[in-house]
């Protein structure tokens, strides 16, 4: 490798299988944040309740050897079982989900479904002001009436805005809205019809 061309940066997912008890978790992040290296993403889940083990699924990224480095420290920490680099070891879906409640009744609820159906066709779902838990914060907010659209939770008051209303989204979502100007359907553009993506 040439001295002047900088390591490329990759993305990796890694399933970490861990013992289900408190602290493990906090154990993990403490390995990323105290070595600076980045979390994207992260899941956990219960994958044998027997045995008490659990799943966290990490994307982070870095260079080779630095991705190389965070799956040998987690491969190092007393509750971890086994690590997989999923992006290496073979096929694995790798996917984005939000779940979202939405609390109504009567014709309420119906009208919520009824917009709900509109944009998950364009590949978003239509978000309410609520409560929910974010890892990190940044200061912009939208004003009263305004429509965000988002690839990350920002649901409630406190984060989107007074008065402002969240558009949760696909990556492509967002990647065509900001294209289009208007909330759009990102498959035009991947077909190749960018003409398309805006349109009604």
């Amino acid at each position: 490798m040439s001295p002047n061309v900088p390591p490329s940066i990759e993305q990796r997912t890694i399933a970490v299988i861990v013992d289900n008890e408190p602290g493990v978790l906090a154990r993990v992040i403490g390995l990323f944040s105290g070595r600076g290296y980045n979390i994207e993403s992260l899941t956990v889940t219960e994958v044998d309740p027997t045995m008490r083990l659990s799943r966290i699924t990490i994307v982070t990224s870095g260079t080779p050897m630095v991705l190389e480095q965070i799956k040998a420290q987690l491969d190092r920490l007393v509750p971890v079982h086994g690590v997989s680099d999923l992006t290496q070891e073979g096929p694995h879906v790798d996917r984005e989900l939000a779940l979202v409640k939405v609390a109504g009744a009567g014709e309420k609820r119906v009208e919520s479904l009824r917009i709900a159906d509109v944009f998950r066709e364009a590949g978003a779902d239509w978000r309410e002001a609520g409560c929910s838990m974010c890892i990190a914060m940044n200061g912009d907010q939208g004003d009263p009436g305004e429509y965000i659209l988002s690839t990350s939770n920002r649901n409630f008051e406190g984060r989107q805005g007074k008065g402002a209303r969240t558009f949760l989204a696909s990556p492509l979502t967002a990647a065509a809205t900001a294209l289009s100007g208007v909330v759009s359907d990102p498959r035009p553009l991947v077909e190749g019809n960018p003409a398309a993506a805006g349109e009604k």
